[in-house]
């Protein structure tokens, strides 16, 4: 019998020894006043986890100013590169490869976080949304336009963020794009009215990721920079989608070709957009003939439809969030068609052990 497609080598920029990636999942356990990741919780989780082919940890905020929920930890200040050093240690003394999650929520945030100031947007529209603060969830508030300052501030905060990523030992970094969060919120007209060099065109409302990027390769090499983008979004963190959602997308990624990145990170849609007017529903077909570089698909796969994708050749990796939570060896599990555990949501963001890295290991498990 052939090997199964998502458990052979991907050699492309990334060299890794499957194309089983854990994709990038908020679980909120850096509960200490630096928001700093701990050797006992994140450096045993993502340890238990390192026989995928890729690790992508959670959103970790790069600044202050970028935070939007509660305990996740950063990647801005000498304390977090040092916690951070521990948990790529313990990754790669296992064999495994890891990439961190450059994250900044924008207005998905709250005055909570920054001492009664306003999140920041790429325009002052209120998404009617929650963000997890310290008090509970609390509904969102209109927030500050970014002034051209700000923007510039910003970009270098993801660049110093990528060069102390490098510094705690980090394989690479994946700019998190996506999910209604900052540059989402420039890329989309429900959340970007602006009228200056940020906002009307195409160009306009895609400048800032690539003034992002551009600032990152400069401490990073392009072959280990990923991104991610979650193209039909809909009815969710304040986002639609209409009939520029796609073309703009469609530019970006267009446009990446012409850089060498580790690869692109896509989402299928979150919800069910098929009778949504200008959505995409298969986000990997429409988008695999526009980008030559690696494509990894995420959105509810399970072992047969990661293996169809890739024989399909829709994707070059497939990456898988809820699994690897209540699997920490979900490549073994693939491996031996074993049966999967199910996670406990209730303990998705809650605080210490529990629903974290206290989910047993395949072999308590018998073939099935």
């Amino acid at each position: 019998m052939s090997k199964q497609p998502l458990l052979t080598p991907y050699t492309n920029n990334l060299n890794l020894k499957n194309r089983v990636v854990m994709a990038p999942m908020t679980r909120s356990r850096a509960n200490n006043d630096g928001n700093v990741p701990t050797n006992d919780l994140h450096g045993l989780y993502y340890e238990q986890r390192a026989s995928a082919g890729l690790i992508i940890t959670e959103g970790s905020q790069v600044s202050k100013r970028a935070v939007g929920y509660i305990h996740t930890p950063g990647i801005y200040s000498d304390a977090q590169v040092e916690g951070w050093k521990k948990v790529t240690k313990r990754v790669h003394d296992n064999g495994g490869k890891i990439f961190i999650q450059l994250w900044h929520v924008g207005r998905i945030s709250h005055p909570d976080f920054h001492n009664g100031a306003l999140p920041l947007s790429a325009s002052a529209i209120n998404p009617n949304a929650k963000s997890f603060t310290p008090q509970g969830f609390k509904d969102t508030v209109t927030p500050k336009e970014m002034t051209v300052n700000d923007i510039k501030t910003t970009v270098k905060d993801f660049q110093k963020a990528a060069e102390n990523a490098i510094k705690a030992g980090f394989d690479g970094v994946e700019i998190h794009s996506s999910n209604g969060y900052l540059f989402h919120q420039f890329f989309s007209d429900c959340s970007n009215k602006r009228t200056d060099d940020y906002g009307g065109s195409v160009e306009n409302k895609t400048r800032f990721l690539f003034e992002v990027l551009e600032a990152v390769k400069q401490v990073v090499s392009e072959e280990k920079i990923g991104l991610r983008f979650n193209p039909s979004l809909h009815g969710l963190f304040g986002i639609t989608v209409n009939e520029n959602t796609i073309p703009t997308f469609e530019y970006m990624v267009k446009r990446l070709n012409d850089y060498n990145l580790a690869y692109l990170h896509l989402s299928e849609p979150f919800t069910d957009v098929s009778e949504v007017p200008y959505a995409v529903t298969e986000i990997a077909k429409h988008f695999r003939p526009l980008y030559n570089g690696t494509l990894m698909i995420n959105g509810d796969f399970d072992q047969e439809k990661g293996n169809k994708i890739l024989e399909d050749g829709y994707a070059d990796l497939v990456a898988y969030g809820k699994p690897y939570i209540s699997n920490p060896d979900l490549v073994e599990r693939f491996e031996n068609n074993l049966k999967l555990s199910e996670w406990d949501q209730e303990t998705f963001y809650t605080t210490g052990s529990k629903g974290y890295t206290d989910y047993p290991m395949a072999l308590e498990y018998s073939k099935e």
